[in-house]
């Protein structure tokens, strides 16, 4: 029984992706769920009390997922230029990835205080990788920089998932130069 619960759960957080995914944090609905799912509506309801619930299983599940990539990108890079390469190139390599667009429609969305909390806490986890880095090449305010880089890779994020006139690649090369060299050419 446990088993079944298990894979209907696992089928609704994998309906709630796409839906945000498609259509942002609006699209997802119980109506939406249920359909998606061939769950009776009430059945969703046993699973998840609320949309934010939905959404902060979301984040549990996906977060740490997307974390150990980035960290295992940068383990392999053998810099700290390398490092910040691997953090820049492995968060926009994600933006394709449907688990992505399923966070990324959530951020922007309304969350109870408990959701944008984890939230922030995934996004904390992400900069604090990157703070050593920094400091090894000899940044006085590493932290700073790290939140201020994130802000780099987000608005990227951001102008990728628009469907901008850049291309992707584009985009994230422009995203690499500003992190390595600040705003010279």
């Amino acid at each position: 029984m446990a088993e079944h619960r298990s894979m209907q759960r696992g089928a609704l957080l994998d309906a709630a992706r796409s839906l945000l995914s498609e259509g942002g944090t609006e699209a997802l609905t119980f109506p939406a769920l249920a359909e998606r799912t061939g769950l009776a509506r009430s059945s969703v309801y046993e699973y998840f009390r609320s949309r934010a619930a939905v959404v902060e299983e979301l984040c549990a599940v996906d977060f740490p997922v997307w974390a150990a990539e980035i960290e295992a990108a940068m383990e392999r890079a053998d810099s700290p230029e390398g490092k910040i390469e691997a953090y820049v190139r492995s968060q926009l390599g994600l933006v394709g990835d449907r688990r992505h667009r399923a966070v990324v429609a959530i951020s922007a969305g309304e969350l109870d205080a408990g959701a944008r909390e984890k939230i922030r806490a995934a996004h904390g986890g992400l900069i604090a990788m990157i703070v050593d880095a920094l400091a090894a090449l000899g940044q006085e305010q590493p932290r700073l920089a790290a939140m201020l880089l994130q802000g780099v890779v987000d608005a990227a994020v951001r102008r990728i998932e628009l469907g901008a006139a850049e291309d992707p690649e584009v985009i994230t090369e422009t995203a690499l130069a500003i992190a390595l060299r600040g705003v010279r050419g």
